[in-house]
């Protein structure tokens, strides 16, 4: 139903139109009292329960930050069947993003190129709803995902990072500090340790109790990814997010001429798979087995998220599937997860 629903109305429409109009229904969802009766069919089974980060996640499939930048929709998600939501990327000074047109689908390869630029509302505007949402009893697990400014120079990010996560920290159940995306000019030069370090240990501060993580892009090489995940050990962080969107464009179905029409931006979805899962391995292979490591990038099925699970991930996220697979998405992943898990015990000797 939804394969024809989104090529006979979703496809059709501009994709960040339609991203607002499905952002709007699932917002609505536990305001018009639905939110309940939705989670009758999309609950998780307790037995995908993860703990980490001295939290319970219902399930270990969430929602990547950038498909909720504000925290508006954190419940709706939930209701959905999601065990974790990361809002966000939430910058210090409220911006409104690059110009439109700057979400663009790839169809053939399904995948996305977005170049948002951190449109946001600012994280004074954000602190007050989740500060809300934080009271609430039931809802999934929130991170909360912050970035640098666009007006920041870049040797004054430290500071900026630091503004965001003392007004937000409070409100998260776990604070992302994005380093990786490709669409803030500079961004990615803090991945450099030289850059990395005095930031992380500035946002850790600033954090207090609230675990930390860091997320990173899939562009690094293995020897940067190693670094930084000795880094991360080095200062105490608690996690490690891998990866970002990439700004390769190997290998794609869509012809050249579209995908140089679409320009720059940040590539997600099925392309990106095999790269995210290869980062994870090389991460799970550098950080202790406590370190919490979240996966991101090319998931779509329970299979994709079980490979991530069986390669050492704590927890998996989504985003981009989430166009293609509908408001179910989350309930088929979890479905699928109970059913390998079944399967497994099946063989196991009693």
């Amino acid at each position: 139903m939804y394969r024809l629903l989104f090529s006979l109305v979703f496809s059709r429409m501009d994709p960040e139109n339609a991203h607002h109009l499905a952002f709007r229904v699932i917002r609505l969802l536990p305001t018009l009292g639905f939110g309940r009766l939705v989670e009758r069919v999309t609950r998780p089974d307790p037995s995908l329960a993860v703990e980490a980060l001295g939290l319970r996640f219902p399930s270990p499939f969430g929602v990547a930050a950038g498909f909720d930048k504000d925290g508006f929709a954190v419940r709706g998600l939930g209701n959905l069947g999601f065990g974790h939501v990361e809002v966000g990327t939430l910058t210090a000074i409220a911006q409104p993003g690059n110009d439109r047109p700057r979400l663009f689908r790839l169809i053939a390869d399904r995948a996305l190129v977005n170049r948002m630029g951190f449109n946001n509302g600012g994280a004074d505007a954000a602190a007050g709803r989740l500060s809300r949402l934080a009271r609430r009893t039931h809802r999934p697990v929130l991170g909360v995902n912050i970035g640098k400014s666009r007006v920041t120079p870049v040797d004054e990010a430290a500071a900026d990072y630091e503004r965001s996560a003392r007004v937000l920290a409070p409100h998260a159940d776990y604070l992302a500090v994005n380093v990786s995306s490709p669409n803030t000019p500079g961004l990615r030069g803090l991945q450099e340790l030289d850059a990395l370090e005095p930031l992380l240990r500035t946002v850790r501060g600033a954090a207090g109790d609230t675990p930390l993580l860091v997320k990173i892009a899939p562009d690094l090489t293995d020897d940067e990814v190693r670094r930084i995940c000795a880094l991360a050990v080095s200062l105490g962080l608690d996690g490690i997010i891998a990866t970002n969107t990439t700004i390769s464009r190997d290998g794609l179905k869509t012809p050249a001429a579209e995908v140089e029409r679409i320009g720059a931006g940040g590539l997600s979805g099925a392309p990106l798979a095999a790269r995210s899962l290869e980062v994870l391995r090389i991460v799970r292979e550098q950080v202790p087995a406590e370190l919490c490591v979240i996966s991101v990038g090319g998931v779509e099925t329970a299979a994709d998220v079980q490979d991530r699970l069986d390669a050492g991930a704590t927890l998996v996220q989504g985003y981009s599937a989430f166009i293609y697979r509908g408001p179910l998405w989350a309930r088929q992943v979890n479905r699928g997860l109970l059913r390998f898990r079944q399967a497994r015990a099946a063989v196991l000797p009693s």
